[in-house]
């Protein structure tokens, strides 16, 4: 498979596209947080599952305020992402997933925090 970096104007970093296949799926396990869902993002996730959305919300989604949020498991001491496939250390809705997930690593937090980024992502390549 061919390596392509992504960049991103104001980040200090790339991403290597193919460091998924030898990751342990880093970003979709680890401390508790919250992987921000919109009312699409659920619908099209409920479409993908073939879930009615009041089945789908009612399993996979916990509502923090105004919000909503995918839920979290319990995992390895930590928690993964209800989604994340231990088998194939990978992501079971991958073509429906968040937003916050498609742009990661990519978020505001880490244009000042690299070392902590590149402790997550093993695709992490300063620039």
């Amino acid at each position: 498979m061919q390596t392509v970096k992504i960049s991103k104007e104001g980040y200090k970093y790339a991403f290597e596209t193919n460091a998924c296949e030898k990751c342990a799926g880093n970003c979709c396990i680890g401390e508790s947080g919250y992987i921000w869902v919109t009312p699409v993002q659920m619908q099209n996730i409920a479409n993908f599952l073939n879930l009615e959305i009041e089945k789908f919300y009612e399993k996979y989604i916990k509502k923090v305020k105004y919000k909503y949020s995918l839920k979290e498991i319990e995992y390895n001491g930590g928690f993964k992402c209800v989604f994340f496939e231990e088998k194939r250390r990978s992501c079971g809705i991958y073509p429906v997933r968040p937003e916050q997930c498609k742009t990661f690593p990519f978020w505001e937090h880490f244009k000042t925090n690299i070392n902590e980024v590149e402790d997550e992502c093993p695709g992490i390549i300063r620039l």
